[in-house]
This record gives structure tokens, sequence and C-alpha cells, in this order.
């Protein structure tokens, strides 16, 4: 209810409204400043002709906008070379020499039974270079793992396994 008389309200004689802000004068603009007034005047009395310049076009200009091309384009982001929490000895260690405090993050809480995301990694590169010497036996007695989690971590987490599937028509082609 309160909304239609809103409304009507609103939309009462719009139209005439309307007529009457369009009938209105145009704002001016704001008066110059007593120094700009002087150093116009100060210019058009030294140059006659400069309105005759600001107004007609500029063939030679036009010719030399005519060549210009501009081509825009966002700057290239700066990489950080530093990782954040890491120390530069740290950095030039070979993967396989990794420790916990390798990423500037040391745990020393690490329960009976867990290993940390670094050892991780080490333990499947290490296995993936010689699984004959690394065993699942070996590196559940090594990091205190049960023997059933440590063989699911060897088969199922490998993410340094790269596996190209073949196409049909190689396949139809090796027949």
């Amino acid at each position: 209810m309160g909304a239609n008389i809103v409304r009507a309200f609103r939309n009462f004689n719009v139209e005439s409204r309307a007529h009457r802000l369009i009938g209105r004068d145009k704002p001016s603009a704001a008066p110059l400043h007593p120094g700009t007034k002087e150093a116009l005047q100060a210019a058009t009395s030294n140059h006659p002709d400069i309105q005759e310049k600001i107004h007609k076009k500029d063939s030679q200009l036009l010719s030399h906008l005519k060549d210009v091309y501009v081509d825009s384009r966002d700057p290239t982001p700066l990489v950080k070379t530093e990782v954040p929490f890491a120390k530069q000895e740290d950095l030039r260690l070979p993967k396989h020499m990794m420790r916990n405090d390798t990423f500037g993050i040391t745990v020393d809480n690490i329960p009976k039974g867990k290993i940390s995301i670094v050892e991780a990694l080490t333990i499947l590169i290490n296995y993936k270079k010689s699984p004959t010497t690394w065993t699942a036996e070996k590196i559940a007695g090594e990091y205190s793992l049960d023997i059933m989690d440590t063989k699911a971590l060897l088969k199922f987490f490998t993410p340094f396994d790269v596996k190209i599937v073949k196409s049909n028509t190689e396949k139809i082609a090796e027949k």
C-alpha cells in the first residue's frame, strides 16, 4: 500500500518538471583567476594569430600522427628469485639431501608413525632410484611407519610417474 502512494507522488507531474529542468539556464564556467586573465591577454597581444593557429589543422602534424603506432601491454610482473622462508645454503642442496628445514620450516615434533612432506618426497625419490635397496620394509623400519601404509604409499603415491597412452591408431598399426 505504501509503495503505491510513494510511486504516485514520485510520478506526479513528471513531464512538466522535466520541461522546467531542461528550460533552465546552463551553469556558466567558473571565473578565471586574475593571473590567468593577464597571461591570456599577454599571449594574445604578443601573438595575435595564436587563435588562428589553435583552430587550424596542421597537415604536417597529422601526417606524423598517422605514422605513430602505439601498442600497449601490461608490464611483466617481477618474479621473486628467493623462496620466502628458505636459507640460501639450503637451496643448493641436491634433492636427495633435503631435510625438514629445507623450506625454512623446522618440524621437531612429528609423532611416531607419521612423516613430513619432505620426508615423503625423499622416500619416493630414494625408492624410485633404487627399489631393491629401499624396500618397503626398510623404509617402514627407518621412519617407524606401518608396513601396510608404507606399501600403499609406494604403490599409489607416484607423483614422478609419466604414463604415455598410445592412441587407437598406433595400436592398430602394431598388430
